[in-house]
């Protein structure tokens, strides 16, 4: 009876945590609040990630397809890195417990080309990565039934066009094409012959959606932006959970299995302006809302019959991101940037967990620009995130804390147009 019961609680707690598991790691791939961050543009990350109401070349095919058929040059192409360097530190509730990731440092990149096809008409093609990084947590951790690491890559395509109704007014329109990986280990409290059992769960993931925006031109100084990324469905179909150093007398509960599931990635509408103040200095905000009301629950079916369908509440609440830049031409070769962003975290305070610690967010940034010639120019940005500190845990795990985190995020990139 007794070992009757034990093979029940084990069943039962795992079934618990891979669904929570699963559930983090597709989450983290859309997620751009926390340190998983925007990185569109070395340019725009130093202006503090704006650029909805501005004329910044190929780059507007992620910031506001309407204004692409407003830049100045034929062609534009830009490409450039960042390199993520995070940490989060958690301290344990009712206890002097804490803890810190060591996670290994991202390096998302971007690709913009884009071409005029005449006065009215300009095309373009984007590939960017604005959601990969990686979380890693030591390997015996108090949360490490929850979660130990995490790697996730993804892949943005977007083809655009934009048309140039008359002198002030553009409009453009590009599709999304998003594919991702992800890949995390857990442990599992079971003990086999090599210590604690745990498992590894990894699978892909493609959405499509769509990228809308209109680019007003006011006046010799000021500009106004409208741009709306659609919600997508992040589906994942066949992941596979596979589990190591489970006891013999579990392999029947604890065999590998797979599952399928789909996320809904929130829209998002952006309004941002632009003023042109005296010959060099330039400004901008830009006001981001997120859909994320439409995240009230994550459902998974799994492929074993001996695991039921999970249902999971997440209750996320919609949120603002407020952004200022500000660019100054030095001189013929030199511009100089700097910008600061707030942004809101959707995560209520019962559904706070190690695998997403979400917190209200601050961005401080600046950069500069170097024009080699009239053709090639090189973009630099240094952005710092500071996320406020937060209380609160996991109700389904009963797993509570205090978070805080920040990152360094250098960038460079280089740009060529004629």
């Amino acid at each position: 009876m007794i070992k009757s019961l034990k093979r029940f609680i084990s069943k039962t707690l795992m079934m618990r945590y891979l669904s929570l598991i699963v559930v983090s790691s597709v989450m983290l791939t859309s997620k751009a609040e926390g340190y998983q961050v925007n990185l569109q543009g070395q340019k725009n990350t130093a202006m503090g990630h704006t650029g909805t109401g501005l004329v910044n070349g190929a780059s507007a095919i992620h910031f506001n397809p309407g204004a692409l058929s407003m830049m100045e040059n034929s062609y534009d192409f830009s490409a450039g890195a960042s390199f993520v360097m995070s940490t989060v530190n958690f301290n344990k509730a009712g206890s002097n417990y804490s803890a810190q990731t060591n996670s290994p440092v991202g390096t998302p990149f971007y690709f913009y080309g884009a071409a005029k096809l005449n006065d009215s008409w300009a095309v373009g093609l984007s590939v960017t990565t604005p959601y990969g990084n990686g979380l890693s947590w030591e390997k015996d951790w108090d949360g490490r039934y929850l979660i130990q690491d995490i790697t996730l890559r993804s892949f943005f395509i977007q083809p655009t066009v934009s048309y140039q109704i008359n002198e002030k007014l553009g409009i453009g329109a590009g599709a999304m094409i998003v594919a991702g990986s992800v890949d995390l280990n857990k442990a599992l409290p079971i003990t086999g012959a090599n210590g604690e059992a745990s498992t590894n769960l990894n699978g892909t993931a493609t959405a499509f959606g769509y990228n809308l925006g209109i680019f007003y031109q006011a006046s010799e100084k000021f500009s106004l932006g409208l741009n709306y990324r659609s919600e997508v469905t992040m589906t994942m179909e066949g992941g596979d959970a596979t589990f190591s150093n489970i006891p013999n007398s579990l392999m029947g509960q604890f065999a590998n299995t797979t599952f399928d599931s789909e996320l809904p990635l929130p829209a998002n509408l952006t309004l941002g302006l632009g003023y042109q103040l005296g010959d060099k200095l330039t400004l901008a905000a830009d006001f981001q809302y997120v859909f994320w009301s439409t995240y009230e629950e994550l459902v998974f079916e799994f492929a074993s019959e001996t695991i039921p369908t999970s249902v999971n509440p997440r209750e996320y609440k919609n949120t603002m991101i407020y952004r200022v830049g500000a660019e100054y031409a030095l001189s013929e070769k030199f511009d100089i940037m700097a910008g600061a962003y707030y942004d809101q975290t959707p995560i209520e305070d019962h559904l706070l967990n190690p695998e997403t610690p979400g917190a209200n967010k601050v961005g401080l940034s600046c950069g500069f620009t170097f024009r080699a010639n009239e053709k090639l120019s090189i973009d630099a940005s240094m952005l710092y995130i500071k996320g406020l500190e937060r209380e609160g845990g996991y109700e389904p795990a009963n797993f509570y804390g205090t978070y805080n985190s920040q990152a360094f995020i250098p960038g460079i990139g280089v740009n060529y147009a004629f």
